[in-house]
C-alpha cells in the first residue's frame, strides 16, 4: 500500500475543517497509509522550512503545492499517481506551506510542482481539498463511482 504524507505548516484550530480531514483519513485508509505531518508555522518561511526538511525521512516522491505550479485535472492527479505507484514510487509526500509560501529549500526538493488555482485558500482549506483531491484519485484509479 502506497505511503502518502502530507507535510504542512500549522494546526488546525477550527473543529469543522478537523471534521473534514478526519473524515477524508477514514476514507482514505481503504487505499493508502496517510500521515498528515504538522510543523510549527512562523515566524518565517525560512525557519519554517528548516523545520519541514526535518520531517522529511527516506526519499519520498515530494510534490509541493505552489500557485505558480503546474494545473492537473482531477484525473490527471489519478494518473500522475498511479503512475508514480507504476514505477515504484511508494512514498508521495505532499508539502503545503504556511502564509508565507515555501522556503527555497523545499522548492528545491520538489520533483513536482502542483497548482491548484491561481487563487490563495486558507491553509486549513487546503488541506482539505487536497485530500478530497487524493481521494477523488483513487476512486478514478479504481473506476469507481464519485460525483463529477
Amino acid at each position: 500500500m502506497t505511503r502518502v504524507d502530507i507535510l504542512c505548516a500549522g494546526k488546525i484550530r477550527e473543529k469543522f475543517y478537523r471534521d473534514a480531514i478526519a473524515e477524508y483519513e477514514k476514507r482514505l485508509s481503504h487505499y493508502i497509509r496517510l500521515s498528515i505531518l504538522e510543523v510549527q508555522d512562523g515566524p518565517d518561511k525560512i525557519q519554517e522550512g528548516i523545520r519541514m526538511v526535518q520531517r522529511i525521512k527516506g526519499e519520498p516522491y515530494i510534490i509541493t503545492l505552489e500557485i505558480e505550479g503546474e494545473e492537473l485535472s482531477s484525473t490527471g492527479l489519478s494518473e500522475m499517481m498511479t503512475g508514480l505507484e507504476n514505477r515504484g514510487e511508494s512514498h508521495i509526500m505532499f508539502v503545503i506551506g504556511g502564509p508565507e509560501g515555501l522556503a527555497p529549500d523545499l522548492l528545491d526538493r520538489a520533483d513536482f510542482r502542483l497548482s491548484f488555482s491561481k487563487m490563495t485558500f486558507p491553509h486549513p482549506l487546503m488541506r482539505v481539498i487536497l485530500l478530497e483531491q487524493i481521494y477523488r484519485a483513487y476512486r478514478i484509479k479504481n473506476n469507481e463511482p464519485y460525483h463529477k
